[in-house]
């Protein structure tokens, strides 16, 4: 299984358990299904946030010279 899907169970397992937690203290179910709708939400982009593969080029930048542009400071002859 992939790491996105691993953390994903984990982070919908966590959601159950706030609910029922909420349901056990007489949250209302409406405000209930809010925060399951918030938090869904919310472990999705951090799923997606920590497994996206990372660009290994990213960091570098490439330096064009043009060879046809005469220098800008010629030596002195």
């Amino acid at each position: 299984m992939s790491s996105f899907g691993t953390y994903l169970i984990g982070f919908v397992i966590l959601i159950v358990g706030l609910a029922f937690a909420a349901y056990l203290l007489n949250v209302p179910s409406t405000w209930i299904a809010v925060g399951v709708i918030v938090l869904i939400g919310i472990g999705i982009l951090s799923a997606t946030n920590r497994t996206k593969m990372r660009d290994p080029s990213a960091g570098t930048t490439t330096t064009v010279i043009d060879d046809r542009r005469p220098p800008r400071n010629p030596p002195a002859v």
